[in-house]
């Protein structure tokens, strides 16, 4: 089972090359920045996690520049977006930026994406929050093309363009891993149709983490995909050495845990705390 860190960079936050270097330092496999533009004053739709928004999901910083940051000062540590709101990108701008990030950081990056669940934020960017992952699919399904093809077009419901030149191309081949975030049964659906691995929040699953990926791993072999192929990654587990010993016993490929926005020096501790866990468990 790998080991990975998450929290979101803000401005009075360890900045982003700090995390990076503090990460990479210690062995961890990667490191992954979450997305939010904004979150709206009043709201109707609730929060998935408890009653009250965190501030930190107002203040985060855009995840392609801070990745960027902390590609330029690491070497082997990989960078992921946990997750990127493609609903809310423009997809042949959005393939550039992944490109362009997978290019700077040498084939290093992982692209996690999901639908969203605020309707409010996802609305005010012009996206039908009903229907938005059939729109995410299509972008998805488009951006492949811009990564794979020298001319490269797409035609869908949702997303059309005639043939277009775009580079540069990612360095991974054929792409960077796909990440699908969000529950089971849909995410891990939707993982299996584009996907390259499933990526749930431990906390939001309404069955054990260990029920769930035999259902997954049958869902990927009755769709025609090898799920050995298809990486699960747990989100938001305790830094606790039962939990994580049952989720490496489950199958589940990676980990990563959360941390606050704090300066540098809080998290240190935590990070050496984490990196003890994982080297008992292995």
């Amino acid at each position: 089972m790998k080991y990975a860190i998450t929290l979101f960079p803000t401005d009075y936050s360890a900045t982003p090359v700090e995390i990076a270097q503090a990460t990479e330092e210690r062995g961890f496999e990667s490191l992954w920045f979450p997305e939010h533009t904004h979150q709206p004053v009043h709201r109707k739709m609730p929060w998935p996690g408890g009653d009250t928004v965190p501030k930190m999901y107002y203040d985060v910083l855009d995840p392609f520049s801070a990745l960027s940051a902390a590609a330029a000062v690491t070497d082997k540590l990989l960078l992921g977006t946990g997750i990127c709101l493609v609903v809310q990108r423009d997809p042949i701008q959005l393939a550039k930026e992944v490109a362009t990030l997978d290019v700077i950081s040498n084939g290093r990056f992982l692209f996690g994406i999901g639908g969203g669940w605020c309707g409010e934020e996802i609305e005010n960017h012009g996206t039908p929050f009903v229907g938005r992952f059939k729109l995410m699919r299509e972008r998805i399904e488009a951006m492949k093309e811009i990564w794979t093809q020298d001319e490269a077009s797409y035609k869908g419901d949702l997303v059309k363009f005639d043939p277009i030149f775009a580079w540069p191309k990612p360095v991974q081949k054929p792409f960077p891993p796909i990440h699908v975030g969000g529950s089971f049964p849909g995410a891990a659906r939707r993982a299996v149709r584009y996907g390259n691995g499933w990526f749930p929040i431990l906390a939001r699953e309404s069955e054990p983490i260990s029920d769930l990926i035999p259902k997954f791993r049958k869902m990927a072999e009755d769709s025609g995909r090898n799920p050995d192929e298809l990486e699960v990654t747990v989100f938001g587990p305790n830094p606790d050495e039962e939990e994580l010993r049952e989720l490496a016993d489950a199958g589940v490929h990676r980990v990563i845990f959360l941390l606050m926005p704090e300066k540098i020096e809080k998290l240190l501790p935590l990070l050496d705390e984490r990196k003890a866990l994982a080297e008992t468990i292995g």
